[in-house]
């Protein structure tokens, strides 16, 4: 995947109505201090147009990247963030669970979780949701530089069991410093890409 064009189209709020999109979505979701906007801008060769911070819980609303004119990158509200009262993190929750549940065009969820922790609760809860949607996550590990290669095997183990992942599920390292992962990511991407066209494609001969 080759990333020319991208620029931040929309953003919705707690009380926005979600866009009505015409090109595939892939979305991207995680605890506030697991690296999504760190992620999401290596993925775009971009620095810092996804909003990163020292202080977690910085993005607070679904930020809609328009990649390529090929697709979206979705970016959800960080979930976990021990500063923010009960009251907005239960709205937060309902808005990424409205936007898994409703999204006409979502065709991947990547979840993020830290490579060197086993998954909280609000992880396995994210994960949860996300199969409950209708899609298999895409679980990227990230923080990939910050333990050895030696417990690698290991760590993927633990988040396994603690999402309670299948054996064919999809697990992804990645390093926001050495940009590990990354061609792996785009590969997927490509592959989901590839198949919204050879649907479009299937769907254009029927008619």
């Amino acid at each position: 995947m080759v990333i020319k064009q991208v620029a931040l189209e929309t953003v919705c709020g707690i009380t926005s109505t979600l866009p009505k999109n015409q090109m595939p979505e892939i979305a991207f979701a995680g605890k506030s201090n697991v690296g999504k906007s760190s992620l999401i801008n290596g993925l775009m060769n971009r620095k810092s147009l996804a909003r990163t911070s020292a202080t977690p819980g910085k993005t607070q609303t679904i930020n809609y990247y328009r990649i390529n004119d090929d697709c979206y990158f979705v970016d959800l509200p960080g979930y976990g963030y021990a500063n923010t009262s009960r009251e907005v993190k239960a709205k937060w929750g309902k808005m990424i669970e409205r936007y898994l549940r409703t999204s006409d065009k979502l065709r991947a969820v990547f979840l993020l979780v830290d490579i060197r922790h086993e998954p909280g609760k609000n992880d396995v809860q994210m994960y949860r949701w996300i199969k409950e949607s209708g899609f298999e996550p895409v679980v990227i590990a990230t923080k990939a530089d910050k333990i050895k290669r030696s417990k690698l095997a290991e760590q993927y183990r633990i988040l396994r069991k603690g999402l309670g992942m299948p054996a064919e599920g999809l697990l992804l390292p990645y390093s926001a410093l050495s940009k590990q992962g990354r061609e792996e990511i785009y590969e997927v991407i490509d592959g989901i890409l590839a198949a919204e066209c050879r649907d479009d494609g299937v769907l254009q001969d029927e008619s």
